[in-house]
């Protein structure tokens, strides 16, 4: 098996690596960390050089590339800053649906939205009272004689507040089964009835939008109903199989990110006359923090793999997001413990990296929720 990356991958690598240590200064960071500022130059900065619309094909004016080079920009993107990395990389967020179920119209014409007019999308499923009970969730999406009718409140919404159009999951009608007669709308946000608020004090990924939506009688028209009404939960299903890899690669990038800043604080740092490094204590915890992040990109680069070759696999894709979340995690815990009381002010970067890291095992569903998806891929019915 060759794991080489092929010149046009090496290629997209070393140019996100360098547009993220380039764009993405202390200084920028810094301020969007603490001021929670969207950094919407940056981001249209990096939709101009594709990076955001490397899965998008070439037909709707995307750069008509698999989920695997979009795993090497965005481990390269969040190694430098996870906040401005996510608003960047996540402004195309919900397209894999259009993509993947939209109709020819709707791709013409919400993804040029993306990829001619810089704009940006968000997806909608979660809510006060339905997180990883997807199946929970009150939205309703009514028919109404030659129209539909939107209402509910969702929360945690990825560029809620700063997003062109949202793709809204709510119920249609009531199934046999909890996860039947579920749908998915396109909506503007400039709809008559769609307003968003930005929730504020998050504990980490303070560059990126996020927000509470609500959505009161608002009408869209058939055009505006992704694929087949009622088959919304199977859609979503399929995103999070070439989407969770994603996230995977985001937790890579947090990791490495720590490590190198760790890495270089133990070689400077003195103590007992000697630089820390030297401690065999501090090179043991190097080594398993370098042999984990190594085994999350590996298992990684292999879920993003399946997904291009058209072979995705739910169990890999779940296990890929559950181990590097805990990896990030556990890496910039160490970093931080590292780093000793430095490591605990925002002098210094890694307590960012710090806060930054614990959602990797939060959205796109938990940790729980993974395992819960290996574990019945593996014993099957019983």
């Amino acid at each position: 098996m060759d794991f080489t990356l092929t010149p046009e991958q090496l290629d997209i690598k070393n140019a996100a690596r360098e547009f993220a240590e380039n764009e993405f200064t202390p200084e920028i960071m810094e301020k969007c960390d603490r001021e929670e500022i969207y950094p919407a130059e940056i981001v249209k900065k990096a939709r101009k050089l594709g990076f955001s619309t490397i899965k998008i094909p070439e037909k709707y004016g995307g750069m008509g590339l698999s989920l695997f080079e979009e795993v090497l920009v965005t481990e390269e993107f969040y190694r430098v800053s996870p906040g401005i990395g996510n608003a960047c990389l996540s402004s195309t967020f919900g397209c894999e649906l259009l993509t993947l179920f939209g109709s020819e119209e709707q791709k013409e014409k919400y993804l040029r939205i993306i990829t001619e007019k810089y704009g940006v999308s968000a997806m909608a499923t979660t809510e006060p009272d339905a997180g990883s009970d997807v199946a929970a969730v009150r939205t309703k999406i009514i028919k109404d004689g030659d129209e539909w009718v939107v209402n509910g409140t969702k929360t945690f919404i990825t560029n809620g507040s700063v997003c062109d159009f949202v793709l809204v999951l709510g119920r249609t009608y009531e199934g046999e089964k909890r996860h039947h007669g579920l749908t998915f709308a396109i909506i503007e946000s400039k709809a008559k009835g769609f307003r968003a608020t930005k929730i504020r004090n998050k504990m980490g990924l303070r560059a990126s939008d996020t927000a509470e939506i609500e959505l009161k009688d608002v009408r869209i028209g058939d055009e505006n109903i992704l694929g087949k009404p009622g088959e919304g939960f199977y859609y979503l299903m399929e995103f999070f199989n070439h989407t969770r890899p994603r996230v995977a690669a985001q937790a890579v990038g947090i990791a490495q990110g720590a490590f190198e800043h760790a890495l270089n604080y133990v070689k400077h740092r003195k103590q007992f006359g000697q630089p820390i490094a030297a401690f065999q204590h501090t090179q043991f915890r190097l080594a398993e923090m370098a042999t984990r992040i190594q085994a999350a990109r590996l298992l990684t680069y292999q879920a993003a793999w399946q997904c291009s070759t058209g072979r995705a696999k739910p169990e890999l894709s779940s296990m890929a997001k559950y181990f590097a979340g805990e990896t990030a995690v556990f890496v910039t815990d160490w970093a931080v413990q590292l780093h000793g009381g430095y490591g605990y002010v925002a002098d210094y970067e890694i307590e960012r990296f710090y806060r930054d890291a614990k959602l990797m095992e939060i959205y796109e569903g938990t940790k729980e929720i993974q395992k819960l998806v290996i574990a019945r891929r593996l014993i099957g019915s019983i």
